[in-house]
């Protein structure tokens, strides 16, 4: 009689589980979290001096497809240099999956600020919903990432804590400047 497969410890189920805990498992995770950091700082610093939304929106979407863009040339340099080799189109799809996930992250406080355009919420609350939004973002990843290299629960929050100090102190800097 054949042992039934068990899923791993922390494995998720569902359709939704599966879907997050792939997502988990690809290096798309670092790339986010990266892009949500530089989303955050771009917020604190807009937040000193609030533009209206729109101009927010802009400004999100700009700054997420000029990194991307920086960091595509970045990879293809990197690529050419470290294999003496023209980067294959199948290498640019990947290089681009991995770049669009930085912008996503960059530009993900867009919907905060589109919200703020139509009225359904007002300026101030899409700043302080896209800081602290990021900061969660963080954090989740950093709890995720500790569960499922094995860590328990008290260890696995901490290391959320941790990662989402990251933009509490830029956020913490700018309460303190502005």
């Amino acid at each position: 009689m054949a042992a039934e497969a068990q899923p791993p410890p922390h494995s998720l189920t569902g359709r939704l589980g599966r879907a997050l805990e792939e997502h988990l498992g690809s290096e798309r995770v670092a790339r986010v979290t990266y892009g949500s950091i530089i989303g955050i700082a771009l917020v604190v610093v807009l937040g000193q001096h609030p533009p209206r939304a729109g101009v927010v929106v802009g400004t999100l979407l700009a700054t997420a497809v000029a990194v991307a863009l920086a960091e595509l040339y970045s990879e293809v340099i990197g690529h050419q240099t470290r294999n003496r080799a023209r980067v294959q189109r199948h290498h640019v799809r990947h290089m681009a999956g991995q770049v669009a996930a930085v912008a996503f992250g960059i530009a993900f406080p867009c919907v905060f600020f589109i919200a703020a355009a139509a009225g359904l919420i007002d300026l101030d609350a899409a700043f302080r919903l896209a800081k602290w939004s990021g900061l969660v973002l963080i954090g989740f990843y950093g709890f995720c990432a500790a569960r499922l290299a094995g860590d328990g629960f008290l260890a696995s929050v901490v290391q959320a804590l941790v990662a989402a100090a990251i933009g509490a102190i830029l956020i913490a800097f700018e309460a303190l400047v502005h």
